[in-house]
């Protein structure tokens, strides 16, 4: 790809009914290109074109200083097991909320507190983060929780959006590689639903490794969001990739890209249509509390089965045919339709969620009848968003694409009239995998913002060696053109996003004194007599010291204390700062020792002092123009 054509944005227009690879194959377009430009209908449209073409798009995303943004974007951190939260439109990164991984600034990972919320999973190092998704009210983002999934470990975790923290997490039984992750929407969050992607044995104990046998299968699973336990697992046929729910509450659907059941990538790629799975979540609700299902490998978790049995579809599960490898499953803003990607087909499919009542009453002969749509896009379909006003944005991966297409006029071009429903197609760069427009998995979706989470930024940035940043790109689509807007970097494959109105969103200034939280720790400092807000004090239980101090700018309780080599020593502190902003950190050199304490916040971290001397710690989070002076000494006797 010569430089020209790697940084121009080409938009097709409708009357030319061409695909970009198509229209980049004539000779009009040859000549142009190799002249440095692109021929658009008899007119040639240089580099400078298409960047004063965008101009005025590009000047929504400027925020001043002392300036808020729109909205807060949340992105999940790929393989560096985070989140991170990002301004919409400046894409100034905000924060980065630790979830899968260990994090040295906060102490995530290190702390008491954030070992009890990672439980048993704690002892991993890693994280692959792929879905984060808002809870919801009335198809509306209340502001309370985010969740993410760890495909690397199979867990799911939620964030308390107040404070911006995780707070619970989950390891998903019997299931491996637990993948696409979405939310029941109406009346409440009442479910995560999430899909494991991997077919495994049952149980797996070595004693098979047999795909196709029958005890060998892969499970649909529902989290109580609440309590962040397991609700219910379904057995399903073939594997499942990502998910979404309805407006109802009554439905979700999966994608499967793997119905042959196979290990090897040809197997995988066999059938030329897979399926989507339908799932009655009221049918489920009622099998479980009639006391209708079985438990597995030692888990309570209550399972049902939505396999097909000689041919006859299970009460909790229908299967939609839907070509090739299908991926990314989403739900319209108008709540009719589930839209499933074809990845290996260039189409899309259209389900009509008002027509599965009567799939399931099997009023229906085939199950292809509920498909009401499946139009043709382009190379490589993956995902698929909405802007609220009947359009839908779906990334080509293949082509380098995204194609912004009308659904009601692919309905109807379905049953033979000539309609064109393709409105634009915009190059991006490159590789195009998640996209996600402002508000898109509500019933606000409002049209303004699309993100492309392109995975393959080539030449998009300065070069920084073989390993690559990927590229987030900000396209504008509150017009009827889409507008590219802005490139921004991005490492370890951050996969997807999700955005929010900043109004939707509530955070705390300090923290609550008697927040969940840290409860734990306060409860184990009250059987030590100790108050967190003014007692600094060791407290010395055979080989375990416990040490309490406060920290108030610019110094902690305790300028030093003593222990023995060998003791277990836990640190709590207590911020006892009342100001925003005035967060300290606790950091014991030489011990892989760091937490942060932000105002009026309770932390805690144990380790082994194990080298008998002097060891200081310090403050490591700038709070006061004596911050370097915030010291202590921990003098450790030899044993």
């Amino acid at each position: 790809m010569n430089d020209t054509e790697s940084k121009k944005t080409t938009e097709v227009p409708e009357s030319t009914g061409l695909s970009r690879r198509g229209f980049l194959g004539t000779s009009a377009v040859t000549g142009a290109v190799l002249a440095g430009a692109t021929a658009i209908g008899g007119a040639v449209f240089t580099r400078e074109t298409w960047a004063a073409a965008a101009k005025d798009a590009q000047l929504k995303t400027h925020v001043g200083p002392g300036e808020l943004d729109q909205y807060y974007g949340f992105w999940s951190g790929g393989h560096q097991g985070e989140v991170r939260i990002m301004g919409i439109p400046s894409m100034r990164e905000l924060l980065r909320v630790p979830v899968f991984n260990v994090d040295s600034a906060t102490g995530w990972g290190l702390t008491n507190e954030s070992k009890r919320i990672m439980g048993d999973s704690a002892h991993f190092q890693n994280g692959d983060c792929h879905h984060p998704h808002l809870s919801m009210t009335d198809g509306k983002y209340d502001g309370k929780y985010l969740f993410i999934n760890d495909k690397a470990n199979s867990r799911v975790a939620r964030i308390r959006l107040d404070i911006m923290k995780c707070d619970k997490m989950l390891t998903v039984p019997n299931v491996q590689a637990v993948h696409g992750l979405r939310l029941q929407k109406v009346p409440h969050t009442k479910y995560v639903f999430a899909n494991a992607e991997f077919v495994i044995p049952h149980p797996n104990d070595g004693s098979t490794f047999d795909l196709q046998d029958k005890n060998s299968y892969t499970m649909f699973n529902a989290i109580d969001a609440e309590k962040m336990e397991m609700a219910f697992q379904v057995i399903v046929d073939g594997n499942l990739d990502n998910t979404d729910a309805d407006y109802t509450g009554k439905y979700a659907a999966s994608t499967c890209y793997n119905s042959e059941k196979a290990y090897d990538l040809g197997g995988m790629m066999r059938n030329e249509r897979d399926w989507v799975v339908v799932f009655n979540i009221p049918r489920i609700e009622a099998a479980i509390k009639a006391g209708k299902f079985i438990t597995l490998d030692g888990s309570k978790v209550p399972v049902v089965d939505g396999r097909k049995t000689d041919g006859k579809d299970s009460a909790f599960t229908r299967y939609i045919p839907t070509p090739k490898n299908p991926h990314g499953l989403n739900t319209s803003p108008d709540g009719k339709y589930f839209i499933a990607n074809g990845k290996l087909s260039p189409t899309c499919t259209i389900i009509a969620i008002a027509k599965l009542d009567d799939l399931f009453d099997d009023k229906f002969k085939d199950p292809r009848d509920v498909v009401v749509g499946e139009p043709e896009l382009g190379l490589g379909p993956l995902h698929t968003t909405f802007d609220g006003r009947g359009n839908a944005y779906t990334t080509l991966f293949i082509d380098s694409q995204v194609v912004k297409w009308n659904v009601e006029e692919a309905i109807r071009a379905y049953t033979g009239e000539k309609v064109n429903y393709i409105k634009q197609k915009l190059d991006v760069q490159y590789q195009p995998g998640h996209n996600h427009a402002s508000l898109t998995e509500t019933s606000e979706a409002d049209g303004q913002w699309l993100m492309v989470l392109s995975k393959f930024s080539k030449d998009r940035f300065l070069p920084t060696g073989p390993l690559h940043p990927e590229n987030d790109q900000l396209i504008d689509i509150s017009g009827e053109e889409m507008k590219l807007v802005h490139d921004g970097p991005a490492f370890a494959e951050p996969h997807d996003c999700v955005m929010a109105r900043r109004d939707q969103i509530k955070t705390k200034k300090i923290w609550d004194r008697n927040d969940p939280f840290f409860a734990e720790t306060v409860a184990i400092a009250a059987k030590d007599g100790i108050k967190l807000e003014t007692d600094n004090k060791v407290i010395r239980d055979g080989n375990k010291v416990r040490v309490y101090m406060t920290s108030m700018a610019p110094a902690y309780g305790l300028p030093e204390f003593t222990v023995k080599q060998g003791n277990e020593v836990t640190v709590t502190i207590t911020n006892i700062d009342q100001i925003e902003d005035v967060t300290h950190g606790f950091v014991m050199t030489n011990h892989g020792v760091s937490m942060e304490i932000s105002p009026q916040q309770t932390s805690s971290i144990t380790f082994i002092a194990d080298k008998a001397g002097l060891h200081w710690y310090y403050c490591s989070w700038f709070c006061h123009a004596l911050h370097m002076e915030m010291v202590g000494r921990m003098k450790v006797e030899k044993a």
